[in-house]
């Protein structure tokens, strides 16, 4: 049940208006943080990105009650951006959410259209968008940004914490770009530095591109008893296939990969040709339950490797026309640190759509089939309308098992050596709820 709209006051400058709001928590203190930009009077971006006139600040609100009250709002143009600000001809954050890493780093995802040349009589002559990231390490007193993605045009954006299977995390950020696809870009260092980005082919952006939304979950587990005691490890690469209910056979195209990245062969997985007795498959799963806990035989459960953690995949939401902003659809990905991982879409809302955000949740079952079990789920806010994608904001849930049942069943990565991907069969798709 959604509470009636506030408006929020004081997250405002005299003579400005705010725009790109995008909220972040801090677990460890509580603080509830919403950031945006304002904007002098009614100045449009693109009159900064010609001219070279920057005219954005870049402002915060606080709340220490979830949101119920709020503080005035802080300017922190000069504090954080400083004399930086004069080789940007404006800027922007997310929009969308922010992240905060297990060291409490908080992460606030921005983009620059950082001024490469000016004429010599003063006129601006090119600018380069780039997405970067502002943080901070003592919980929202101090703020930093870091450096932009360095070789791909990137603006509005989005980040995920990704944990790998070794124990060794990588920052993810998925990108708006105007060169037909998304950008992905990795950071080592925890968003002060991102490696070069690369295009998502499968990810297609409409002209002059829109704003997606990423968000990261653990990987489901499966439950396996064994005569000891009860082991529970989570689904990886190829695996899963064989005991998620509804999971695309084209998941089995994904490699397995070691620490590094590097693929194994191909033989060291078993993939029977009819199903075993014992082993579950997805004709045998009676309800959602199965989608994140199964029964089996322990021989054939996966060992966990030392120093084993569940691995982050990433949900993304985006309209998935290449030649308008229509049909919102959400793409899975196993394996973030390879861009050819991401799924066909599975659409959500069929007509004129655009801007969105995602959030995940974990809802407790009715029945679980381990004390304590939970759901993996999804919401997602997105505008869409019946003749223009601006006509409203709708909201949506759905859960892991919804996602798995309705991605189609096409390879979920290039089938190298193998010729083009095959539909393999249709299945009745299930709906989100929408409200």
């Amino acid at each position: 049940q959604w509470e009636d709209m506030r408006v929020l006051e004081t997250a405002t400058l005299q003579h400005h208006r705010s725009m790109n709001p995008c909220p972040l928590y801090d677990e460890f203190t509580g603080t509830l943080f919403l950031f945006f930009i304002t904007v002098l009077g009614r100045t449009p971006e693109a009159y900064q990105i010609v001219t070279g006139q920057n005219v954005t600040r870049l402002c915060c609100v606080t709340s220490a009650d979830q949101g119920l009250s709020w503080s005035t709002a802080t300017d922190l143009t000069q504090q954080v951006i400083g004399a930086t600000i004069k080789d940007w001809a404006t800027f922007a954050l997310g929009p969308g959410h922010g992240i905060q890493l297990r060291s409490g780093r908080l992460l606030v995802p921005a983009y620059s259209y950082h001024i490469d040349c000016k004429e010599c009589f003063g006129q601006l002559c090119k600018t380069t968008p780039h997405s970067f990231v502002f943080y901070s390490d003592d919980h929202g007193h101090g703020w930093r940004f870091g450096e932009f993605i360095p070789n791909l045009q990137t603006g509005e954006c989005q980040l995920v914490s990704v944990d790998e299977e070794d124990g060794s995390n990588v920052l993810y950020c998925n990108a708006r770009s105007p060169l037909g696809f998304r950008v992905q870009a990795l950071s080592t260092d925890d968003g002060a530095v991102f490696h070069g980005g690369q295009l998502v082919q499968r990810l297609v952006e409409p002209p002059h591109g829109c704003h997606g939304s990423v968000i990261g979950f653990p990987a489901p587990f499966v439950y396996v008893p064994t005569a000891s005691r009860d082991a529970v490890v989570p689904l990886r690469g190829s695996d899963h296939r064989a005991i998620l209910p509804g999971v695309p056979r084209g998941f089995g195209q994904l490699p397995t990969r070691r620490a590094g990245g590097a693929e194994l062969p191909a033989g060291n997985h078993r993939e029977p040709d009819e199903p075993d007795e014992d082993r579950p498959t997805p004709g045998r799963h009676r309800d959602a339950h199965s989608a994140t806990l199964v029964q089996g035989d322990s021989a054939a459960a996966p060992s966990p490797a030392p120093f084993f953690q569940a691995p982050t995949w990433i949900l993304y939401s985006h309209p998935t026309s290449s030649m308008s902003r229509v049909n919102m659809g959400v793409h899975l990905s196993t394996f973030p640190r390879d861009a050819e991982s991401w799924t066909e879409p599975w659409v959500i809302y069929e007509g004129p759509s655009a801007y969105s955000d995602l959030a995940y949740m974990e809802l407790p079952y009715r029945e679980a089939p381990v004390a304590g079990g939970t759901a993996i789920a999804f919401a997602c806010l997105y505008e869409n309308g019946m003749k223009s994608p601006y006509e409203q904001i709708s909201f949506s849930m759905f859960t892991l098992h919804d996602v798995l049942q309705n991605i189609p069943l096409t390879a979920a990565a290039p089938r190298h050596g193998r010729g083009p991907a095959r539909h393999r069969g249709k299945r009745r798709r299930r709906s989100c709820f929408i409200s």
